[in-house]
This record gives C-alpha cells, structure tokens and sequence, in this order.
C-alpha cells in the first residue's frame, strides 16, 4: 500500500497508508480540519530481503540449463 503525505492547517505534515483506489483524505484524522494531498518525491523506497538480482526469479529449469551450459563451455575451454 503507498503512503501519501498530506499538509494540515493545524497539525502540520503527516504521512497516511492507502489504497491507489481509496479517495484522498478530506480531513486530519487528529484535529478533523481540511488537508491537501502534498506531492512527494518517493525517495523512501525500502527493498527488504538478501537481495534483488535477475537471477532471483527464475524457473528451476532455467538454472538447470545455465549450469548444463557452463560447464559445457568450461570444459572445453579448458582443452
């Protein structure tokens, strides 16, 4: 779910989680006056795990054809 920064008359900036598809909030959810949805730049993009590689998603068969081809090309390289 993406975050979405909005700008209260009274309380400031404040970050809210939501639905693409949800309509933008109309309120502050502390004090209840008029907000406006603010344009942020997505610089807080966190990528979780061991990492994000092309070779992460590929099928068994896949890396079962990469492996047979190089050892192929290395052994006979090495002749």
């Amino acid at each position: 779910m993406p975050t979405y920064e909005y700008k209260c008359e009274s309380c400031g900036i404040f970050e809210h989680w939501q639905s693409i598809k949800d309509d933008p909030l109309a309120a502050c959810p502390t004090c209840g006056k008029p907000v406006t949805r603010l344009i942020s730049n997505n610089g807080n993009i966190i990528f979780r795990g061991s990492g994000f590689y092309v070779t992460d998603n590929r099928s068994a068969s896949y890396e079962k054809a990469a492996k047979a081809e190089s050892g192929s090309t290395s052994s006979s390289s090495g002749d």
